[in-house]
């Protein structure tokens, strides 16, 4: 793939030069002609070695993809794990969202914005932590919760546990996780997001699973639920749909589960209570579908009442302009009046509409006063009333009133 000759333009040149072969290994994993599907982990991939969505970043992916950048960028501005800023080496996100605020989530993100001396999206000097408060991280059972770089780190957290985090992150360590996998940088992380997979050994193991992630699990082994010959052992099919003629669908079907007197008393159980749901299922589906043929019936009766031995009108298909014209004067013999002063108009229902309508008579034909020979009247009306109320004397509620300089108590 190295061997690909490709022009890139001077600001998508010193990227293409690193970036280059991985990004022909991302685009090679799509379809030909779907190339531009590899757009997102393409980003992920440009973060990796510029630290954000730069501007070169986009005109690389923009080269590469034979897109314009306009359309790089719409995508980049869309989502927020595309930063358009350098970030430090370890993003701390606190979820600020509903259950996590009311669970103290805002606390905890004020407390470190206060020891980081940063707010939303900025980065401590160092380089090492930026912070931001983020609308939901997806774990409410474990509210409110803290990542580094996407990777849960804080459970139920304090903002004496996130304080002690930043200041481990910022001294070089890694600490454990509550749960999930080991801490990476920021730009080990994006590598992962952009298709690659993890190289630390046994990284992704670390953490344990929380035990809300396991209640359901805990839950029926607890009440002796289970699946009906259901085998842990079973290995899982590797069936496929095939996609024409030649291509084969290969299946195997595992070791078949060992049946005992427990498991039958346990299958039976979940068997029974499944063919009772399933019957009530069926028996709602079928009601419904009995309505339905019902409506679609009585409509359908209705329909042949009303149009039997009728032709039945399609409407009217002009256009709605030349309909109106048409109505207006059918036979073009004489101008069009409408709205000119023989259009009576509107009736008035009230006496204080018929005031209204004494005071502000229309121009005509839908035209501003002095455009019509009406609207000249109007005019000249309305300034013989000004000139007659200028000729009195100004302000008359005041001609009397004494002035002075001191306000008479």
């Amino acid at each position: 793939m190295t061997d690909t000759k490709m022009e890139f333009s001077e600001a998508a040149a010193p990227l293409a030069e690193k970036l280059l072969e991985p990004a022909l290994e991302i685009i090679a994993r799509y379809p030909a002609g779907r190339g531009r599907s590899a757009l997102l982990p393409l980003l992920h991939l440009v973060q990796t070695e510029e630290g954000h969505v730069s501007p070169r970043g986009v005109a690389f992916c923009a080269d590469v993809l034979g897109i314009n950048k306009a359309q790089v960028g719409a995508v980049a501005t869309f989502y927020t794990m595309y930063k358009r800023r350098p970030t430090g080496e370890y993003l701390v996100s606190v979820c600020t969202n509903t259950l996590c605020n009311v669970m103290g989530g805002q606390e905890v993100y004020d407390e470190l914005v206060e020891h980081l001396g940063v707010g939303h999206d900025e980065t401590t000097p160092d380089g090492r932590i930026t912070l931001e408060h983020a609308e939901c991280l997806a774990a409410c059972d474990y509210a409110p919760v803290v990542t580094v770089n996407y990777d849960f780190a804080i459970d139920e957290a304090t903002p004496e546990a996130a304080i002690g985090m930043v200041e481990r992150l910022r001294s070089g360590e890694r600490p454990m996780p509550s749960r999930g996998a080991r801490i990476c940088s920021l730009r080990e992380m994006q590598f992962q997001l952009a298709g690659y997979a993890d190289e630390r050994d046994g990284a992704v193991a670390d953490g344990p699973a929380g035990a809300p992630t396991l209640r359901g699990v805990t839950l029926a082994q607890q009440h002796g639920i289970a699946v009906a010959d259901f085998d842990p052992d079973t290995a899982i099919a590797t069936t496929k749909p095939a996609r024409d003629d030649s291509a084969k669908a290969v299946s195997d079907p595992g070791p078949q589960p060992r049946r005992t007197a427990e498991t039958e008393s346990k299958g039976g159980k979940v068997a029974s209570v499944a063919k009772k749901a399933a019957g009530a299922v069926r028996a709602a589906a079928e009601a419904v579908v009995e309505k339905v043929e019902e409506r679609r019936t009585a409509r359908s009766a209705d329909q042949a009442t009303d149009h039997a031995g009728r032709t039945t009108d399609t409407g009217d298909v002009k256009d709605p302009e030349v309909r109106t014209a048409e109505q207006r004067n059918p036979t073009m013999g004489e101008p069009d009046r409408t709205g000119d002063a023989e259009d009576a108009g509107p009736v008035p229902t009230n006496p204080a509409e018929a005031a209204g309508v004494a005071a502000n008579r229309t121009a005509g034909d839908g035209k501003p006063a002095g455009d019509t020979e009406q609207g000249d009247s109007i005019v000249s009306e309305t300034n013989a009333a000004h000139e007659r109320q200028g000729t009195q004397q100004e302000n008359p509620g005041w001609s009397g009133a004494q002035r002075g300089t001191e306000e008479k108590k």
